[in-house]
């Protein structure tokens, strides 16, 4: 399958700023890809040149199939965004905002109120937008950028100024379309909001996308070596741990974190231990967060020549 979204060396510059850079990064189609990175890597000029507000300098773009510097309009019927700082009609409504969305689209107010109804702004629909908190203002933006059931969504720090619930309610969005043959590129700095929904993560600095993958491809490439909790009746007994074949490195905290050199190794080794006379209560694989991923990641590329 074609992927949803490709960048093939693309460059874009404001003057003298390098926004992006030679950029190469596929969207499979389907799938939830998160742009990690800091501010100032890349992550929202990426997603304006997907949609055609801008124009890259060099590179090529295609956005299903299409180019967005010359089938912007078609692009943005099928595509959904969330920009870090969505714009309404402040002296309007709610309500009417979402109307005027619905008829561009050519979807019906049904359409307009199941989405207000999703993100939980029903209530202050009769409002003027002008009004708004920055929470209900991106709850709206949420609300607008899902009314016409689109088939990529761009979610750019999409759960900026939001409540813990509002929060999950748009990861739960993110799952929901994913399972239902979406594509998501969502960008964010905030490396809770990828844990559990990234297919595939691209790490992007200085305009470039460092590498990509999926999570558990890039915690095999930068974390390799397993690391498994040891706790016994008697803590002592698992003192002799350090001296197992397959085990790197040990670090006692009351229970034992040992660092081995492949996991295929711990049936044996606890076989071993039992055998010994080790009395285990726990024997625990520890699965790196995301946030683990990312530090190592970026510890990485910083010591690479840029």
């Amino acid at each position: 399958m074609e992927p949803a979204i490709r960048f093939g060396s693309v460059s874009k510059s404001f003057g003298t700023v390098r926004a992006v850079e030679a950029l190469d990064f596929e969207a499979p189609t389907g799938a939830v890809t998160v742009l990690l990175g800091p501010n100032g890597a890349g992550k929202t000029t990426t997603v304006r040149l997907a949609t055609g507000a801008l124009v890259a300098d060099r590179g090529d773009i295609e956005v299903l199939g299409l180019r967005p510097q010359v089938d912007g309009d078609e692009v943005r019927r099928r595509v959904g965004i969330v920009p870090p700082k969505p714009a309404f009609y402040d002296q309007l409504t709610g309500w009417e905002n979402l109307q005027f969305a619905a008829s561009i689209y050519g979807v019906d107010e049904h359409a307009a109120l199941d989405a207000a109804e999703r993100f939980a702004i029903d209530h202050a629909l009769l409002q003027e937008v002008g009004g708004y908190s920055t929470g209900m203002r991106t709850r709206l933006a949420l609300a607008r950028s899902v009314i016409h059931d689109p088939e990529v969504l761009l979610l750019d720090e999409p759960t900026a100024g939001l409540d813990p619930e509002s929060s999950r309610n748009v990861l739960e969005l993110i799952r929901d379309l994913a399972g239902r043959g979406r594509t998501i590129v969502l960008c964010t700095h905030l490396l809770h909001e990828a844990e559990g929904v990234a297919d595939q993560i691209v790490l992007m600095s200085n305009g470039h996308a460092r590498v990509s993958g999926s999570p558990e491809e890039l915690t095999g490439r930068y974390l390799a070596d397993p690391v498994v909790v040891f706790d016994a009746e008697d803590r002592s007994s698992l003192d002799t741990l350090v001296d197992r074949q397959g085990v790197l490195s040990v670090s006692p905290n009351g229970a034992v974190q040992a660092t081995l050199a492949d996991i295929d190794s711990l049936p044996d080794l606890v076989a071993d231990l039992v055998r010994d006379g080790v009395r285990l209560t726990r024997v625990e694989p520890i699965t790196p967060t995301l946030e683990e991923l990312y530090f190592e990641m970026q510890r990485t590329h910083s010591e690479e020549p840029s």
